[in-house]
């Protein structure tokens, strides 16, 4: 079984210009947790989602850097955590995304997507076909094809 017999065809997205505002209103309005960032010409560039927002409105502790030559302190946040999330909600998508994305062409066997899902723990991977978005699996969906005919 291939990627295009088991993948979502209508797929969520934002484009590479969009703000995170965007992001979290389709995450609210569809109930999902990431998103692939294409540009104008529906090329997958990024891949954003719940975690990567996760780590932008996380409190961040100051780092001390102590060498043999000097000791430096990274200053950590000083926003309190309303600001934080306000700030992020008008960043460009492309500042928080993930731009190294992985992604399945539209012929791959659902045996090496499962293998894909399961050694990198995402859950979702965009297909792709000849160049640009297709569609979308999710971790469901190969459990669903992979074991519906065995149940």
């Amino acid at each position: 079984m291939q990627a295009h017999e088991i993948m979502n065809s209508t797929v969520y997205k934002v484009k590479d210009t969009d703000n995170v505002r965007l992001v979290i209103e389709k995450f609210i309005d569809h109930q999902i947790s990431g998103l692939p960032v294409v540009n104008e010409r529906n090329e997958i560039v990024a891949y954003i989602s719940d975690g990567d927002i996760m780590r932008n409105i996380g409190k961040h502790k100051d780092i001390v850097v102590d060498s043999f030559y000097y000791v430096d302190v990274i200053r950590g946040d000083d926003d309190e955590f309303e600001v934080r999330t306000q700030k992020v909600l008008d960043l460009n998508v492309m500042v928080i995304a993930q731009k190294k994305v992985q992604k399945v062409a539209w012929n791959q066997e659902i045996e090496n997507i499962a293998a894909l899902l399961g050694k990198k723990q995402i859950k979702k991977v965009p297909v792709e076909r000849n160049g640009v978005l297709a569609g979308i699996i999710s971790r469901g969906d190969v459990i669903r094809h992979s074991f519906k005919k065995l149940l």
